[in-house]
């Protein structure tokens, strides 16, 4: 039997979409996958992205706001930078791994009353939800 695909995604703080990101493939990967999230920097867990993912019945208020180290990049099969300062400053991975690019607006520097920041971070975990299902589902198709 293989081993599990290890998906790893990768942000500026690993604070709001990682974990996001984390989250749903948590959630919507059935077991069928491994899945961490770390940061170029770690600036702990946004709190409103906790609440969000609350709202869509994901609990991520255990999940750490972490560095990456190159233990996580070794055993990660795929790598997902979430942002374009995670892109730009991704550490060189491992042969083999397969690396992708969701250029994702990072919800925290919303701006506006409550209501309209809460909207911002509730499209962001839709549109997160929505990418993390394709992911899933490339993965889970023969060849992948």
């Amino acid at each position: 039997m293989a081993p599990k695909p290890h998906i790893l995604y990768l942000c500026t703080g690993n604070s709001c979409r990682s974990q996001i990101a984390e989250g749903w493939t948590r959630e919507l990967g059935g077991g069928q996958v491994e899945v961490s999230s770390a940061g170029i920097e770690a600036h702990g867990k946004n709190p409103r992205a906790i609440a969000v993912m609350a709202e869509a019945g994901v609990d991520i208020s255990q999940q750490e706001s972490t560095i990456v180290t190159p233990w996580m990049l070794a055993r990660a099969t795929v790598v997902v930078t979430v942002c374009g300062h995670a892109d730009e400053q991704c550490p060189v991975l491992p042969a083999g791994v397969d690396k992708r690019h969701w250029p994702l607006e990072d919800p925290a520097r919303a701006s506006g009353d409550e209501n309209e920041i809460m909207d911002t971070f509730r499209a962001t975990r839709e549109e997160v939800k929505n990418r993390v299902a394709a992911l899933l589902q490339s993965l889970a198709e023969p060849g992948q």
